[in-house]
């Protein structure tokens, strides 16, 4: 679907704005702006018009039309009003590219906008957000792997972080996010209604970190946070983040996989779970150089957490000798749902450890040991335990590897992993009815 444009009263508002949109300084706003009269005019325009409208647009500015953007508004499924999506990914889109955008942009609400890698530089980049802000045309936004964006690119970033109405997701990865774009992207972040942000790659470590972290203190609309492969240490970055844990109660998932945040990080993380009486329910922490050493300080707080749903511990070397730390506290834990613990060096000792929790806990429902050396003993373990746990719909793990087996040992495999894929349907299958019964 399309939105309804009247051509004259456009043109009016084009010149009384000048060239493109401009923003006056931001306690002079009107925070309901994103309603003006463009929505609510007569005629409409189908996706046809805005491909002419679009190909006279860039005969205008003086440049080829892309024949993907063609193809994409050619082929453009509709859906509950909007366009699904405009992907611009590696189209490279100079300043009078971005310009003759502006009347796609005005015509369609996008589900998503690509912007990765489109090497966006900083005049173009500028206009093309003041254009997206304007119009409200996405919910979601990805700008990651841009280089090149200049100050006021980021201005204009920071401008639809705080002011856009429609905008709940915007991926900005693989950039270099330090001085001004994370201060300015920060101070618009205390009062966005933005929920989901993605700033993996983005170099935050130590004051970029600090300055983001001490925005969303006060934030009270962003759900989910991504902070993958930022460099995080164990000191200061890990102190922020568990005092972010502290103070914001709403956002619920931390994915902060590939760091090196290290057992003293995840204590200061544990301290800020510790003080949660609502808030977090993701937290993934896969490969951040976590060891066995970690797991007394997760051992403390689990059996105290009422929200966390979702723990990921995955690629850390916690051996047997962490899982055995943390066995008990998970009996005794009321929360958690969902346990990552791929590629944690676990054997058939582990694995027991884990039957032994398994067959006492009546909540947990997903378990996830890939890339573990569980063999004929662990498996036999966790098939008894799940003929007593009635919550587990999934555990995964990996065949044996056939080399290491006779033929005898291949049939018991297959068996106790046939019982234990049996059971855990079981198990689903009665989760699904009991919520339709309740």
């Amino acid at each position: 679907m399309t939105r309804c444009s009247d051509p004259n009263s456009n043109q009016k508002k084009r010149k009384k704005r000048g060239k493109h949109v401009s923003f006056p300084p931001d306690e002079q706003i009107v925070s309901g702006f994103a309603e003006h009269a463009d929505r609510t005019e007569d005629s409409c325009m189908t996706l046809t018009d805005v491909v002419a409208a679009y190909q006279q647009s860039c005969s205008k500015h003086q440049v080829q039309p892309r024949e993907n953007i063609l193809q994409q508004l050619q082929q453009g499924v509709c859906g509950g009003g909007s366009v699904e999506c405009l992907d611009l990914k590696g189209e490279r889109l100079d300043h009078r590219s971005c310009e003759a955008l502006e009347v796609v942009l005005k015509s369609l609400h996008f589900d998503f906008i690509n912007l990765q890698a489109a090497q966006l530089e900083e005049n173009g980049a500028s206009s093309l957000l003041d254009m997206i802000l304007y119009y409200e045309s996405t919910t979601y936004l990805d700008i990651s792997d841009n280089s090149s964006m200049g100050t006021s690119s980021w201005r204009a970033l920071a401008h639809l972080i705080k002011q856009s109405v429609y905008l709940s997701r915007l991926d900005a990865c693989n950039v270099s996010l330090v001085d001004y774009p994370i201060q300015s992207i920060s101070k618009a972040l205390l009062s966005s209604r933005l929920r989901v942000l993605y700033l993996n790659n983005a170099l935050l470590s130590g004051t970029s970190l600090f300055a983001l972290v001490r925005a969303l203190k006060k934030n009270r609309a962003l759900q989910e946070l991504h902070l993958s492969n930022n460099q995080l240490n164990s000191y200061q970055d890990a102190m922020q983040l568990g005092e972010l844990l502290q103070y914001n109660n709403t956002l619920q998932t931390l994915e902060l996989s590939n760091n090196v945040l290290a057992d003293a990080g995840l204590e200061e993380l544990c301290d800020g779970l510790s003080r949660q009486a609502k808030g977090l329910k993701v937290l993934i922490l896969k490969n951040n150089q976590i060891t066995e050493r970690g797991m007394n300080h997760l051992a403390k707080t689990l059996p105290g957490l009422k929200v966390l749903q979702v723990l990921d511990l995955g690629e850390n070397h916690l051996g047997n000798e962490g899982i055995q730390v943390i066995r008990e506290p998970l009996m005794v834990n009321s929360s958690v749902l969902h346990l990552g613990l791929a590629q944690t060096n676990i054997t058939c000792e582990g694995a027991v450890a884990l039957a032994e929790f398994l067959a006492e806990s009546r909540l947990i429902q997903r378990l996830d040991l890939h890339q573990n050396r569980v063999k004929l003993g662990g498996l036999m373990a966790l098939s008894l335990a799940l003929r007593i746990n009635c919550s587990l719909a999934h555990l995964d793990v990996d065949p044996i590897p056939p080399q290491e087996l006779d033929t005898f040992l291949t049939e018991t495999q297959k068996r106790l992993q046939s019982e234990i894929t049996q059971r855990c349907n079981t198990n689903a299958s009665r989760l699904h009815r009991e919520p339709s019964e309740g």
